[in-house]
């Protein structure tokens, strides 16, 4: 049993949470491009949606990881072991950090894309991107030190 909802875990982190890191690390250029204007505005606005789309729909989806991840735990009974601890603390801060400061900063891109009249709304979009790559690079930098520790899982006794 152990193996297979491992197999779940694994395949819903590859199917949920790729896609996010892939959407959130392209974001800030394709918003820079599409609130700069230029003939390409309309294809890099529709692409700026998308992405942003794609990072809300799968982040929800992506909740089905930890959720699978502690169903695992139990499972192997690894609970209290520190290598986990560490990676749900980090699965948890990816969370906030996208909960708190990604999506907002997307959305008020997007919402500029509708304020073109509004030279204030745009530019505060514009100020708020500033933080974006930076944002995206420490959501994506949090998963992939999350993965290296269930691989490595540095004193784990299970043997699997």
């Amino acid at each position: 049993m152990a193996k297979f909802l491992l197999s779940l875990h694994v395949l819903a982190s590859v199917l949920f949470i790729g896609p996010v890191a892939v959407a959130v690390s392209m974001f800030p250029r394709k918003a820079r491009a599409a609130l700069a204007g230029g003939p390409d505005r309309a294809a890099d606005a529709g692409i700026l949606r998308t992405l942003h789309r794609i990072t809300q729909v799968y982040a929800l989806l992506g909740i089905a990881v930890p959720v699978m991840g502690i169903g695992v735990a139990q499972v192997m009974d690894v609970l209290g072991q520190s290598w986990l601890i560490v990676s749900m603390v980090l699965t948890a801060l990816a969370g906030l950090s996208l909960l708190l400061f990604v999506l907002p900063a997307q959305q008020a891109a997007v919402d500029a894309l509708d304020l073109d009249a509004d030279a204030a709304e745009h530019g505060k979009a514009v100020q708020g991107l500033k933080l974006l790559p930076m944002t995206a690079g420490v959501f994506n930098l949090l998963w992939a030190v999350v993965v290296v520790l269930m691989i490595i899982r540095p004193g784990s006794t299970t043997g699997v």
